[in-house]
C-alpha cells in the first residue's frame, strides 16, 4: 500500500479522579475521558504522524480542597479519525463505528474522584488497547485484477490523479474520485488495489483490497476484453472467465457483496479483434451457465452476479465513458429511490401498528 494506513494500533487511557477531601467530605473530580471524533478530510497516516508514540491519555480530576469541595472533571483527549472508522478491542471484537462527520465513540471513560464511598482516594481511568481500521467510503468501487484499467478510468470520469507504478500491482494505493455532474450531484468511486486469484485467501493484497469493498453502496467490474494474465507463470483468463473468478473471490471473502448492485465496464475496446471479444462475451453473459466448464470447478462461484447495465469502453480513446458516467448516474439514483422507499413503507407500518 506504500504510504497508505489503514489499520493503526493505538493506546487509549482515561484519566485517573481527582483526591476527595476527608475532612469535609469533599469529593475529587472525575477524569477526562478519550474520545475518537469521526472528521472529514483526516488520514490514519496523519494521526500517526502527529502522535508518533500513537498513546491517548486524557488529563486527570482536580484535587478537592476547602476552597473546592466539588474538584474539576479532568481534561478530555479528543482524536479527529477519517470517516469510515471501525474501532475493534485487541481480540478483534469491534466495539464502535464512525461513518458520518461529527461522530463520536468513547473509547476510554475517566476514573471517579476520590469520595466518602472510596475512602476519599481516586480510582484510575479505563486503559485498553484499540485498533483503528479503516474501510474506504464510496458509492462506487472499482473491483477488477491489475491491468484491467481502473486507475486510467478513474482518472478519465473524476478529478482524482492516481499514481501508477509499472508491475503487477499497478494502483499503489487506494484512491478516492468524485464524478461531478452538470447538476453539481456528485458521485464517489474508489479504485482499490488489484485483486488477484486467491485474494480471499488473503494472497497478494487479499483482505487489504477486499475490506473496502464493504462499505461502498455498488461495484463496478472492470474487465479487460482481451483477457488477463498475471505473470508468465499464471494461467490465462479470457474476459468472461476473469468475471467469474472475481465472482468467486467476493463469495469466499463475503458472500453478502454479491447482494449489491453491480455494473460492468468492458475496457480496452480500441484493440483489435475487440468488437469479436465482445459478441462472444455477451453471448456468454446471456447464458452464463452454459459456459461455466470453461473453468476448473473449484473456481465456479455458486452465484453469478446479475449486471444491471454491461458497458464497452476504451479509457485510451475515450469511447463509452459519459455512457458509463449517465449508467452509474441512473444506478445510484435509483437504489436511493429505493432505499426511500422502503423507509417510507416501514414508516407506514410503525404508524400503522401504532394505531
Amino acid at each position: 500500500y506504500s504510504n497508505f494506513i489503514d489499520d493503526l494500533r493505538v493506546f487509549v487511557r482515561g484519566g485517573t479522579g481527582g483526591m476527595g477531601y476527608p475532612n469535609l467530605g469533599g469529593e475529587g473530580g472525575r477524569g477526562g475521558d478519550v474520545w475518537f471524533i469521526a472528521r472529514e478530510r483526516t488520514t490514519l497516516k496523519s494521526i500517526r504522524e502527529k502522535y508518533p508514540h500513537k498513546r491517548f491519555v486524557a488529563g486527570t480530576g482536580a484535587n478537592s480542597s476547602v476552597k473546592a469541595l466539588k474538584g474539576e472533571k479532568g481534561k478530555d483527549c479528543e482524536v479527529h479519525v477519517p470517516l469510515g472508522i471501525s474501532v475493534l478491542d485487541d481480540d478483534g471484537k469491534q466495539i464502535g463505528e464512525l461513518n458520518a462527520a461529527g461522530e463520536r465513540f468513547l473509547a476510554a471513560r475517566g476514573g471517579l474522584g476520590g469520595s466518602l464511598a472510596t475512602n476519599f482516594l481516586p480510582c484510575k481511568g479505563q486503559r485498553r488497547t484499540v485498533h483503528l481500521d479503516l474501510k474506504l467510503i464510496a458509492d462506487i468501487g472499482l473491483v477488477g485484477f491489475p491491468n484491467a484499467g481502473k486507475s486510467s478510468l478513474l482518472s478519465k470520469i473524476s478529478h482524482a490523479k492516481p499514481e501508477i507504478a509499472n508491475y503487477a500491482f499497478t494502483t499503489i494505493q487506494p484512491e478516492l474520485g468524485k464524478i461531478m455532474y452538470p447538476d453539481y450531484k456528485q458521485i464517489s468511486v474508489a479504485d482499490l488495489p488489484g485483486l488477484i486469484e486467491g485474494a480471499h485467501a488473503n494472497k497478494g493484497m487479499g483482505h487489504k483490497f477486499l475490506k473496502h469493498v464493504e462499505r461502498t453502496k455498488q461495484l463496478l467490474l472492470v474487465v479487460d476484453i482481451s483477457g488477463f494474465q498475471l505473470s508468465i507463470k499464471t494461467q490465462f483468463r479470457t474476459a468472461f472467465e476473469t468475471i467469474l473468478l472475481l465472482t468467486k473471490e467476493l463469495e469466499l471473502y463475503k458472500e453478502e457483496l454479491l447482494t449489491k448492485p453491480a455494473l460492468l465496464a468492458i475496457n480496452k475496446m480500441d484493440l483489435p479483434c475487440a468488437q469479436d471479444n465482445l459478441d462472444e462475451l455477451m453471448t456468454q453473459l446471456e447464458n452464463p451457465q452454459d459456459f461455466l466448464h470453461l473453468l476448473e470447478e473449484e473456481m465456479v462461484p455458486a452465484n453469478t452476479l446479475e449486471f444491471r447495465e454491461v458497458i464497452p469502453i476504451s479509457t485510451y480513446t475515450g469511447e463509452g465513458i459519459e455512457e458509463l458516467k449517465t449508467c452509474l448516474r441512473k444506478s445510484i439514483d435509483e437504489q436511493a429511490e429505493q432505499v426511500n422507499e422502503d423507509y417510507r413503507k416501514k414508516k407506514l407500518l410503525l404508524l400503522q401498528t401504532s394505531k
